[in-house]
């Protein structure tokens, strides 16, 4: 199941969590701000442990889509 979603008309077509409004940044600011699953877990009940997960590989597999520039 492909749980980061795509929808032009939703949070300006950025990309979110099973078609909930919740995006990806969101999650990914939070954790970097240093909450834990459980902490997210508990401030967006609609969300599960492998949404988290979800979030993590999508941004790790956007980070190796991006080319270094070499000095």
């Amino acid at each position: 199941m492909n749980r980061i979603t795509l929808e032009p008309g939703k949070r300006g077509g950025k990309p979110c969590i099973r078609g909930l409004r919740i995006t990806v940044y969101d999650i990914l600011s939070q954790l970097s701000q240093g909450a834990t699953q459980q902490e997210i877990l508990e401030d967006f009940p609609e969300l599960e442990a492998e949404d988290i997960l979800a979030v993590l590989s999508f941004a790790a597999d956007r980070e190796r889509k991006v080319y270094s520039v070499a000095v």
